[in-house]
């Protein structure tokens, strides 16, 4: 079959299909669950996406799009294998601002005309190994989303099975098989290349669409819960302290946690140049991030969500979240005031990192907060400030800080802990800090550090019997 002569009965797309995915959504499921779109939303080949004006969340989500070459009805595993006759490069494109109104359906939200292409060729599954092929999405020639098909949950073969038990599916009929984690917003002007392994390059041209006839049902709206599945606010963090590193991490300095991460190989971790508004407050917690980017007032006038990035943001923190918030480096204005830091402590914010400007600096010292910024600043963000996205990964100080990072914060200032290796940084700096107290006590008792600062063999056993009386 060639491409051209496609023509659905039906398309049926799986809701949660590839691991990463399913972490980012903070479930993985026993078993596969789909949803139908309308043979009407397919296009063949290379085209234009419509984002409909009003819209602001239309999300590209890479897959693989798997044909039928055989009619199937109740299928084995090896019945169903048999009956896959193509495979080629598909989007499932939504748009999150109407998914309040499909209460799961998906009809609205990624039924319209257009919300799948399909491309570049058909390529007979005999042709391809399909338990080693890589999916890759790019947006204007930078790659958000990789995987590969070994990281599915449900394999081709047992979805087609499943379906077979409910559902006659037809030659031609088309079965979408999920999305890797990082689906995020496009916007008009953005080009999007959905790259398939032995297939081929499917590009999507986002445009502008007109704007959906009112008075008739559901029209666009932004909600919280859209914002932060659109923008992947909600994904679980990738780690979660032990209490035993968590205690260890309140203990130790950040200047032995860079020594820590130098050793592993990992030198830009400190956010230098910020300032504590609490110097007596430790601060520890997992990254939430915000980023800014530059104000344009026709961009700006355009968000006519119920609650901007930021706020948005706040409303979304979760007890132990550090609010860390990328401006730029521009302490020219405002990035947060003592409004926001106030909802983010009642939210159970750990704390908020900034390498821009604090708004009503001197109510930060009265709160329980720590709280670490560039400079002080009375003008509102709106000067020179747009809030954009939130829990992507963003540059604070100059060092990269990824969602769900572990920040740490003292008088000094803060580090950044990649999450995967938290809980030895905590271990070997809390041993590290053991040794340094020691020969501290033995430098100020009159020793040369010599033998000491590092310790030597001959001296480690007196080091562990004083480390066993003062742990």
């Amino acid at each position: 079959m060639r491409l051209a002569d496609l023509r659905p009965t039906k398309v049926v797309a799986v809701h949660l299909n590839y691991r990463s995915r399913a972490e980012e959504r903070g479930r993985i499921p026993a078993e596969p669950s789909y949803f139908l779109k309308p043979p009407s939303s397919v296009t063949l080949g290379d085209g234009q996406v419509a984002r409909p004006e009003g819209c602001e969340y239309l999300n590209s989500e890479a897959e693989i799009a798997i044909v039928i070459g055989t009619r199937v009805r109740r299928a084995s595993l090896e019945e169903a294998a048999a009956a896959i006759g193509w495979v080629t490069a598909a989007n499932d494109f939504g748009v999150y601002d109407l998914r309040w109104a499909d209460r799961g359906s998906n009809v609205l939200s990624k039924g319209q005309d257009g919300f799948t292409p399909l491309g570049p060729r058909l390529v007979p599954a005999a042709e391809l190994d399909l338990g080693a092929l890589t999916l890759r999405a790019r947006v204007n020639g930078e790659v958000v989303q990789e995987a590969r098909t070994d990281s599915l949950l449900f394999g081709f073969d047992r979805l087609v099975a499943d379906l077979s038990r409910f559902m006659t599916l037809e030659p031609g009929d088309v079965i979408l098989t999920g999305t890797p984690a990082n689906s995020r917003p496009v916007v008009p002007g953005d080009v999007v290349e959905v790259e398939l392994e032995g297939v081929g390059t499917l590009r999507s041209e986002i445009v502008a669409g007109p704007p959906l006839a009112e008075g008739l049902g559901a029209m666009p709206k932004v909600t919280p819960a859209a914002r932060a599945a659109a923008t992947g606010a909600n994904a679980p963090r990738p780690v979660t302290l032990s209490e035993e590193a968590a205690a260890a991490l309140r203990a130790v300095s950040t200047a032995t946690l860079t020594v820590q991460l130098r050793r592993r190989g990992i030198r830009n971790t400190f956010l230098a140049g910020l300032r504590p508004a609490r110097p007596d407050l430790r601060l520890l917690g997992y990254a939430h991030t915000l980023r800014y980017v530059a104000l344009r007032e026709d961009v700006a006038a355009a968000d006519t969500a119920p609650l901007n990035a930021q706020k948005a943001t706040i409303e979304a923190l979760s007890p132990e979240d550090v609010l860390v918030i990328e401006p730029r480096g521009e302490p020219g204005a405002g990035t947060i005031g003592d409004i926001l830091a106030m909802r983010a402590l009642r939210r159970g914010a750990a704390g908020i990192v900034t390498d821009g400007g604090v708004r009503d600096s001197p109510s930060f010292a009265d709160l329980d907060l720590p709280t670490y910024y560039q400079a002080p600043h009375a003008a509102v963000l709106g000067l020179l400030h747009y809030p954009l996205e939130s829990n992507v990964p963003v540059t604070c100080a100059g060092v990269l800080v990824m969602p769900g990072d572990v920040i740490v914060g003292d008088a000094e200032g803060v580090v950044v802990v990649p999450a995967a290796l938290a809980e030895e940084v905590a271990r070997d700096a809390l041993e590290q800090e053991r040794r340094e107290a020691w020969a501290l006590e033995r430098v100020t008792a009159g020793e040369s550090i010599r033998g000491v600062y590092p310790i030597a063999p001959e001296r480690m056993s007196e080091y562990e019997s004083w480390s066993e009386k003062h742990r």
